[in-house]
């Protein structure tokens, strides 16, 4: 996991359908943990295709236990019949990449971040050569100014934003699932990054804040100097209360000089909008930035 993040495609993604016209539904898995990566995922069939991809069983992922739901995501890899119904491809958003866009200087929220992984999916089926004629998406933020923004991007296109989007259409059903099992998949495949990491014995947990296992986590994996391990949102605040409580006290040079110390969380919490102050060594010398030459 990165800062940087890939569209993953399955086998048939590519060209799919051989310009048939298409349906692509769109839905993510993990936007509330404050452990591991959001996923979001789209889901391509053909228009004809209902009835078959129905057949599947796909429903709501968080309707369908464990189980059914790798045994479906199995079949949309390896069963040869079910790859030509329907494909699918993913962008898993890691901690560090939703930490760094959430806590950067020029607000970038989780609902833009969002946003922004539903566009880069739709252009990458488009400029694989996907024939998408209709677009169903599951709403993050209000319905109406994201579908219209959608709209805007892809004239054309009949493109329905919605409220449980995953159980009204199986074209998101299959993309909930995608997105779901990748993520499962991801968290308990995770390998850290950083050494002598402290982990409870009975792992992380699902991620979410009122797991226990996740809560036991977050206590005993906290350094006082470093914070958490990437694995960790460190924008969510249920990160940046436990950094404030248990990392030792950090300041900026020019707050020693005048005075103050800051605290860690102000290195966690949202900046304001105003430019940063120059250094002290810079104002004793009246020196200034240079914007042009």
């Amino acid at each position: 996991m990165s800062l940087k993040c890939e569209t993953e495609r399955s086998e048939t993604w590519n060209e799919f359908g051989d310009g048939i016209p298409c349906v692509l539904g769109i839905d993510e898995a993990g936007r509330g943990p404050v452990l591991g990566p959001m996923v979001y995922a789209a889901a391509i069939s053909p228009l004809d295709q209902g009835a078959e991809l129905k057949s599947l069983g796909v429903d709501d992922s968080k309707a369908l236990n464990e189980a059914k739901r790798e045994e479906i995501f199995e079949k949309m890899n390896e069963d040869e019949e079910t790859k030509q119904i329907v494909a699918y491809a993913v962008r898993a958003l890691s901690p560090e990449l939703i930490s760094a866009a959430m806590l950067r200087r020029n607000k970038y929220s989780l609902n833009e971040i969002s946003h922004d992984a539903a566009i880069e999916l739709i252009r990458d089926a488009l400029s694989c050569r996907v024939n998408v004629t209709e677009i169903k998406v599951d709403t993050v933020g209000p319905k109406a100014s994201y579908q219209a923004k959608l709209e805007r991007l892809f004239p054309g296109i009949a493109i329905c934003v919605t409220e449980k989007a995953d159980s009204l259409f199986p074209i998101v059903s299959a993309a909930s699932i995608a997105a779901k099992v990748t993520r499962d998949h991801r968290l308990r495949d995770w390998t850290f990054k950083e050494r002598n990491v402290q982990v409870p014995g009975q792992g992380f947990g699902s991620g979410y804040p009122g797991d226990p296992n996740t809560k036991k986590f977050l206590q005993i994996s906290v350094h006082p100097i470093f914070g958490f391990p990437s694995l960790v949102r460190a924008s969510w605040k249920t990160a940046s209360t436990i950094v404030e409580k248990r990392c030792v006290p950090g300041y900026w040079e020019d707050d020693e000089e005048e005075g103050k110390r800051g605290k860690m969380e102000g290195w966690l919490g949202k900046k304001d909008e105003k430019p940063p102050k120059r250094n002290v060594w810079m104002r004793e010398r009246a020196m200034k930035n240079v914007v042009t030459l």
